[in-house]
């Protein structure tokens, strides 16, 4: 059937299909030319839904992503043994303008957001922290763009907001290495670990969901203008979390989770080692 290979591969020069290219593909093959709706109902008949594409991430290294999976299981274990919590972290910007979403409208109104064009300096942006076994955040404003300064001044944030030792699991960026980074690592009895993602796993960090949520709460279809106003919306938003932790563990719970608890492992076949500075998160 042709609408199951690509337009490219029936020798349309179109990227997807859409109505449009049904349209072309029938004239082309058959002479008749359709409107919208016949050919929207033959996209629904042959089975075709609408939906928001993923990027599907080519650069990823699944057996690397597979022994992650194994780690994070193991280490779920030893952070419970030691009483020891995991907080996911990341960063965010957003802008003063409209982040434009889809939102509902009265049938035969044009869906309009407006916006001041405010320039581009007016954002604010943040790092961010949750830990989904108790559901707790953290965030911290950045001043100007994240560097190995502004990731040490935050964990050295978290350190001093929770007083258990802690793992801290965040990605690649080369903000989250970096001479300050190694040498607040190397701070004596800090208690605190860094362990890097897989490379091109955005689909494995819990807080990616904080920021989606603030874009749906805060910014979607709304200009706010100033800096000033995204501060103080933000401000709310994460102040508000505190109250919310149950849709915090349920929002944020992700594809890395539900792997990791497929793996089971058994708390008798734990290492119940001592927390120390991960000399491959230090190091980079």
């Amino acid at each position: 059937m042709a609408v199951q290979a690509t337009p490219a591969e029936v020798g349309i020069a179109l990227a997807n299909w859409s109505w449009k290219v049904v349209r072309q593909f029938i004239e082309v093959r058959g002479g008749v030319r359709l409107c919208r709706s016949a050919c929207t109902r033959y996209l629904h008949r042959l089975g075709f839904v609408y939906k928001r594409p993923k990027k599907r991430l080519l650069k990823t290294d699944e057996a690397k992503r597979a022994a992650f999976v194994e780690e994070y299981a193991a280490l779920l274990v030893e952070a419970q043994a030691a009483g020891a919590k995991i907080f996911f972290v990341d960063e965010a910007h957003f802008r003063a303008d409209g982040d434009l979403h889809g939102k509902w409208v009265l049938k035969g109104q044009p869906a309009l957001v407006d916006s001041s064009c405010p320039r581009w300096g007016e954002k604010a942006g943040y790092y961010s922290a949750v830990c989904l076994e108790t559901g707790e955040t953290a965030h911290m404003e950045l001043t100007g763009t994240s560097s190995s300064a502004t990731s040490a001044a935050f964990l050295a944030h978290l350190r001093a907001k929770h007083p258990e030792p802690l793992i801290v699991i965040w990605d690649n960026g080369p903000a989250h290495g970096g001479e300050a980074v190694r040498t607040y690592l190397a701070t004596p009895d800090l208690a605190l670990r860094v362990i890097r993602l897989p490379a091109y796993s955005p689909d494995f960090n819990p807080d990616e969901a904080i920021w989606a949520w603030a874009r749906e709460e805060v910014t979607a279809n709304t200009c706010l203008g100033t800096k000033a106003q995204v501060q103080e919306k933000m401000a709310r938003f994460f102040a508000g979390l505190g109250s919310r932790t149950a849709e915090v563990q349920s929002r944020c719970r992700r594809k890395l989770q539900a792997l990791a608890e497929a793996v089971a492992i058994p708390s008798s076949e734990s290492h119940q080692e001592a927390l120390y500075v991960d000399p491959i998160g230090a190091s980079v």
